[in-house]
């Protein structure tokens, strides 16, 4: 949807090349939207981060010779001359504000929390932050992604609307679309809202898909488009590498003893009266999907959880917790990126809240291209 509106690189690791193409980082996590708009010909001069091993991983991958490129501390109160100076930008002159708002407002996931249902969710002011930030900074485009649940016709809508309004009145030019990471070539069905924002001009067109498979709300397949990127071609290599043996991996407790009889892509369902089990242990979508979910290796992955239970998948399927090597392939990770972590918990909530690094970097590239042609600069 779309709506009008009045090789001297030595701080990123995964990207080499001289960029006239200076970015501004916001919510920036473990630093997949960076990695992907760097690898798109963007220059990340500074990230604002509030989590304290996201703001390591980023120092680490990013800014190993500018730590202080990372403001580690809310975003909330953070004075936009503050960033700009850091990244040693004047107001006009940043090509883009890139960034990922938390998305737990507006996820699905969190509809039975009264507070979210009815859009009172303190954390849902955060887009009026992002949107405080590119009305100081005046870039020349804006690329924010988050969850899909934020495009739902309730009470999402109103911070939505909100958003686009600011940036509109400002004299940026916005548009939107909710795209599956899998129709890109990342093997994971993970959808997300992406939004484009140009100012005093239209933003591209989001890049069309590149793959096509069935999903459980898709069933056409497009012949003419590449077939989804599996698991097994993600991480089908690493399953029998016993070095790369977790302590945290296996799954006990009331329900883990269950994993081994569900079939590969399936879940708790297989143990209802409606599937025919002999012995039902669940009533029919009593459970989220995700509860005792396995991975299909011969289907892209379902969407990686940042804050799992005990029993929320998606599981190997070989009846295990994913390992931290096989969740950075199936987020589209370089094997060697480093992410800095305490525990599993810290781990899986960086990757599982990441955009994958590939979409990044294909979502940003039009964007990119469409400022190289408007400034002139070579590519």
């Amino acid at each position: 949807m779309m709506r009008d509106g009045a090789d001297n690189r030595t701080h990123v690791r995964y990207h080499a090349g001289v960029s006239d193409l200076p970015a501004i980082s916001l919510f920036s996590g473990v630093g997949g939207l960076d990695l992907g708009v760097a690898r798109a010909g963007f220059d990340v001069r500074v990230a604002v981060e509030l989590d304290r091993d996201s703001a390591a991983s980023l120092r680490a991958n990013h800014f190993p010779d500018r730590q202080d490129a990372v403001f580690e501390r809310s975003i909330v109160g953070l004075d936009v001359s503050e960033i700009l100076e850091r990244a040693g930008l004047m107001a006009g002159e940043a090509a883009l504000v890139v960034g990922g708002p938390p998305c737990t407002p507006f996820s699905k996931s969190g509809n039975w929390l009264e507070y979210k249902r009815t859009g009172n969710d303190p954390d849902a002011s955060l887009l009026d932050e992002f949107a405080r930030v590119v009305e100081d900074a005046r870039p020349a485009a804006v690329l924010m992604e988050n969850v899909w649940g934020l495009a739902y016709r309730n009470h999402n809508t109103v911070p939505l609307s909100r958003l686009m309004d600011r940036l509109e009145a400002v004299g940026y030019r916005v548009r939107w679309e909710v795209l599956n990471a899998a129709d890109y070539g990342i093997p994971q069905l993970r959808k997300r809202l992406i939004l484009y924002g140009m100012l005093g001009e239209d933003p591209p067109e989001l890049p069309r898909a590149t793959h096509s498979g069935w999903t459980e709300t898709k069933r056409v397949v497009d012949q003419n488009l590449l077939p989804y990127v599996t698991s097994r071609q993600a991480i089908g290599d690493l399953e029998h590498r016993d070095d790369l043996a977790e302590t945290d991996e296996e799954v006990n407790g009331r329900y883990g003893h269950l994993l081994p009889e569900i079939p590969a892509g399936d879940n708790y369902l297989y143990f209802t009266e409606k599937r025919g089990h002999p012995e039902p242990l669940f009533r029919w979508r009593g459970r989220y999907w995700t509860f005792l979910l396995k991975l299909d290796p011969e289907r892209p992955s379902t969407t990686i959880q940042s804050q799992p239970g005990p029993y929320i998948g998606p599981f190997h399927w070989n009846d295990r917790r994913l390992r931290l090597l096989e969740v950075k392939r199936l987020q589209t990770f370089p094997d060697d990126y480093v992410v800095v972590a305490r525990n599993r918990r810290s781990w899986q909530n960086q990757l599982g809240n990441a955009v994958p690094p590939r979409l990044a970097e294909i979502v940003a590239r039009p964007l990119a291209d469409a400022l190289r042609s408007r400034l002139l600069v070579p590519t």
